[in-house]
């Protein structure tokens, strides 16, 4: 529950704030009759992200099994690049957010209602859809049967959108460069073990081989229906039975991926500032 959790307010805290940016400058800059289009074009990549959800989900339940699987353990790669991609644009990006969004909002200005509410369609529609599909993916390899992972997403977004709001407000400060290192760090150990559920999804539906060739099984130490087996299945998407090829993935994404992007906060971390009070 709790990767699922970090998923929807990492996630759901970078579109928050690009609608705190676009709104913030909008008012300040007295042109409030754009706000319209910019909620409109808000509304609709929220509702393609929904739709994009709901697709994937009730679409590959008409498939046969091993469709599923082979769908499940794709998605899940592409997910986990697309997140990966994600962090590290963020890591690079957060600093310069704000100029490039009030850049873009002048320019849609002058060409009129239309390019207003693209503008905003874009800014938050491609937050919507990694987000929509990244969640998929991580539910689908948390899933134990019950609505945990849901209701930890769901709360994750609606701590996203709280603390947007007090960001707008002027309420909340928080050192925007830190709180994206963290959490893109652990967000890179939780895409670690959506990958290695992918690809043992694609073991299943005999893309892979190496199905029943185990790395170890501590199924009777960590009984993956115990509270600690769930709890590091919520987590970290532990397996206490991976196959080598699942253990090997994990590894060789793992160890390089973090390791690149922690090192650039000690190389940037004294120069850069902080982006707390974007939305201002």
């Amino acid at each position: 529950m709790f990767s699922n959790y970090l998923i929807g307010l990492r996630e759901g805290l970078e579109a928050s704030l690009v609608v705190c940016i676009l709104i913030a400058y909008l008012v300040k800059t007295g042109r409030r009759e754009a706000l319209k289009p910019i909620w409109t074009g808000i509304a609709i990549a929220v509702a393609l992200a929904l739709g994009f959800g709901c697709a994937l989900e009730f679409g590959s339940q008409e498939l046969t099994f091993q469709a599923q699987e082979a769908l499940g353990g794709s998605l899940s790669i592409v997910a986990v690049g697309l997140v990966t991609w994600m962090v590290f644009w963020m890591r690079r990006t957060a600093r310069h957010l704000k100029s490039e969004l009030h850049g873009r909002l002048d320019a849609a200005f002058a060409m009129g209602t239309g390019a207003l509410v693209a503008t905003a369609f874009l800014a938050v529609g491609r937050e919507g859809l990694e987000t929509a599909l990244f969640v998929w993916a991580s539910v689908h390899a948390a899933s134990d049967g019950t609505p945990r992972p849901l209701i930890g997403v769901a709360l994750g977004i609606a701590t996203a959108v709280l603390l947007g709001w007090l960001f707008y407000r002027g309420a909340l400060r928080i050192n925007l460069a830190k709180f994206f290192t963290w959490t893109g760090g652990m967000l890179v150990v939780v895409a670690a073990g959506v990958l290695a559920y992918g690809v043992h999804d694609l073991q299943e539906a005999g893309w892979v081989p190496g199905l029943t060739n185990l790395a170890f099984d501590i199924s009777d130490t960590i009984p993956p229906d115990s509270w600690y087996g769930t709890l590091l299945k919520g987590v970290l998407n532990f397996q206490p039975d991976p196959t080598v090829v699942q253990l090997v993935v994990w590894l060789l994404y793992l160890m390089p991926v973090l390791t690149l992007f922690l090192l650039p906060s000690r190389v940037s971390g004294r120069t850069g500032q902080p982006a707390a009070g974007a939305a201002k």
